[in-house]
């Protein structure tokens, strides 16, 4: 009889141990953070996170110390913490690791945050779909209560610190941090007009710092080793290092953890093993499904915020999908397309219509109904979506458009021509690569 891999041995590292053990995880140095965050008191923590650079990991690439000295000090009304685990960017799979493997580091960081500016409550935001996360994160959260890490008297601190899960409902938009309050007060997932910034007016119209959880997960390493280690790992003005997942046509799909600048190539053709079948490469999206795809000979370049947005793209959420040769274009761009029409929440005109108008062109074109002037009119449509939203599903629906059109118009074209995809039905004079 074969054996059985459940769910739990899954969760092991190598050496077997399993770090959403409350035991392990302090025989492993867990928790020791908080006790040293409390010795340096709560403006050097946050001084630390500002010396760190820690850019946001969920996307914006907003310097996290920075982000949480705007929560004002003094003020009468309650302050929170939120964290966004709504982890719903195609390609990108990074938050799913640590609220699986180590949801105490995470439960660290918030504790460090919380602490460090005067906050008690916090609420954890999970992906609705992600069912064993979410107990795998309450299952911690409760032995913690059990512990005197979390309640009246955190870990001897004198404060008090509780921690709440919150299981979205499956709506991508919910990843946008307004929506993401939006949805937390149990009203529809909309995202609001900006300013009033959440660190002002956020959860319950209290001041809130909103967080990614790889974001959170840094913390109890910057407050244990310190903020120049910490920043050594990556580059300046980008510190540490970051989760990594890449996905599609390579032979070792995963999660890797790297310096915060290594090199996009090196992480696609050595860590990853380079391309599926040994086939040429035809493009990488870099970080997420919304960011503008790259050819073969923009990717030599290290994964930072600043590099990937001077090369073209987006550094994003560091989903990093690779596309070969053989692959056609326009049916990728296709489901992209129907995912951005689907999870608009309809509130900007521009993007409720222009979604869907997106996607039914592409869809023409792929069926071999497109027509010449569909090729500008998708550049054009996209063009008036980006910017005139209120947050930024508009662009990540117009950016991949705008990129995949403008840098493989060649694929569209033969499209048009042919009257069909040449890579259903080979078309006279086409050789499958």
């Amino acid at each position: 009889m074969a054996a059985v891999t459940t769910y739990d041995h899954l969760l092991r590292d190598k050496h077997g141990k399993d770090y959403r053990d409350l035991a392990v995880y302090r025989a492993a140095g867990g928790y020791r953070a908080v006790l040293k965050a409390k010795e340096l008191g709560p403006e050097a923590v946050v001084g630390e996170m500002k010396k760190a650079s820690v850019r946001g990991r969920g996307g914006a690439g907003f310097p996290a110390g920075i982000k949480w000295g705007f929560v004002p000090k003094d003020t009468d009304k309650p302050k929170y913490l939120v964290v966004n685990g709504d982890e719903g960017e195609p390609g990108t799979f990074k938050d799913n690791y640590f609220l699986s493997h180590d949801p105490h580091r995470l439960l660290e960081g918030c504790i460090i945050c919380s602490h460090a500016l005067g906050i008690e409550t916090c609420y954890i935001y999970i992906r609705g779909e992600f069912f064993q996360q979410i107990a795998t994160v309450e299952r911690a959260i409760a032995d913690c209560y059990k512990a005197g890490i979390l309640g009246a008297n955190s870990m001897g601190t004198g404060k008090r610190m509780d921690i709440h899960v919150h299981s979205g409902a499956g709506a991508y938009i919910c990843g946008e941090e307004t929506a993401l309050l939006e949805s937390l007060e149990g009203k529809p997932g909309q995202p609001r007009l900006k300013p009033p910034f959440p660190a002002v007016v956020g959860a319950f119209g209290c001041p809130t710092v909103i967080n990614n959880v790889e974001t959170l997960s840094t913390v109890p390493l910057i407050i244990e080793h310190g903020a120049d280690w910490f920043l050594g790992l990556g580059v300046e003005r980008d510190g540490g290092s970051r989760i990594v997942g890449v996905s599609g046509h390579v032979k070792r799909p995963g999660l890797f953890e790297v310096g915060v600048g290594a090199n996009m190539k090196d992480i696609i053709y050595e860590l990853a093993g380079g391309i599926l079948e040994d086939r040429a490469l035809k493009a990488v999206i870099p970080g997420g499904s919304s960011c503008p795809i790259m050819t073969p000979d923009e990717i030599d370049v290290p994964m930072t915020v600043d590099a990937v947005r001077d090369a073209g793209s987006m550094l994003g959420t560091c989903g990093i999908i690779v596309i070969a040769e053989g692959t056609c274009l326009v049916r990728c761009l296709q489901r992209i397309s129907h995912f951005y029409a689907h999870e608009s929440c309809g509130q900007c005109t521009p993007c409720r219509e222009g979604t869907g108008w997106l996607a039914r062109i592409v869809d023409d074109i792929e069926a071999g109904r497109g027509r010449q002037e569909d090729l500008d009119m998708l550049l054009n449509i996209a063009d008036q979506i980006g910017g005139n939203t209120i947050c930024a599903l508009g662009d990540a629906a117009a950016l991949p458009v705008l990129s995949f059109v403008k840098k493989f118009r060649a694929d569209f074209q033969a499209h048009v021509d042919h009257k069909g995809c040449p890579h259903d039905q080979p078309l006279p004079g086409w050789t499958r690569p």
